[in-house]
């Protein structure tokens, strides 16, 4: 391959880095300035965000000069980094916690059921079965449904809405 052939790429590709470390220039120069504005979240993935780019950088020069950057300390480094990129996005999206509750009542019921022989044991769990559906009935008050809450507010009771429906088959009874 001629030297002259790649002339205008080497022109154009210190042109591309040119505008590069212009438009980088004013971030990285000031980055202290900078992130002292932010608030800590921020200011982590700033940093984090600065400091993958330059590896990537030092690892794609790396690969372009032929070096195994497989078993170089660039290669440990870029890890170490994408580690704290995914810690951050946990802080920014936790994982949806997940509710450990056990069915106390079905529970009762399994044990009842397999356990039937022993009357003394079925008369607790059938006492336990009876707890759990006042507790469940007492949650269950507590939780009122829409429609229930604004018949209350407006008034009318659920039965009184039911009666003042006109009916379907124009009042004439089905055989």
């Amino acid at each position: 391959m001629d030297v002259s052939d790649i002339t205008p790429q080497l022109d154009k590709l210190e042109e591309e880095l040119n505008k590069a470390q212009e438009t980088l220039g004013p971030l990285v120069g000031d980055i202290g300035d900078i992130s002292s504005k932010l608030p800590l979240l921020d200011k982590a993935k700033l940093y984090v965000l600065v400091s993958y780019t330059i590896e990537a950088l030092l690892f794609s020069a790396l690969r372009l000069n032929g070096v195994d950057t497989k078993a170089h300390p660039v290669f440990t480094e870029l890890a170490r980094v994408r580690q704290y990129v995914e810690k951050i996005e946990k802080l920014e999206n936790p994982p949806a916690e997940r509710e450990n509750a056990v069915n106390t009542e079905a529970a009762a019921r399994f044990l009842r059921s397999d356990l039937g022989d022993n009357k003394d044991i079925k008369a607790k769990l059938t006492e336990l079965i009876a707890k759990e559906r006042e507790k469940a009935a007492a949650k269950a008050s507590e939780k009122k449904r829409p429609a229930e809450e604004q018949a209350a507010e407006n008034g009318v009771t659920p039965g009184e809405k039911l009666a003042k429906r006109p009916k379907r088959n124009g009042g004439k009874k089905k055989k």
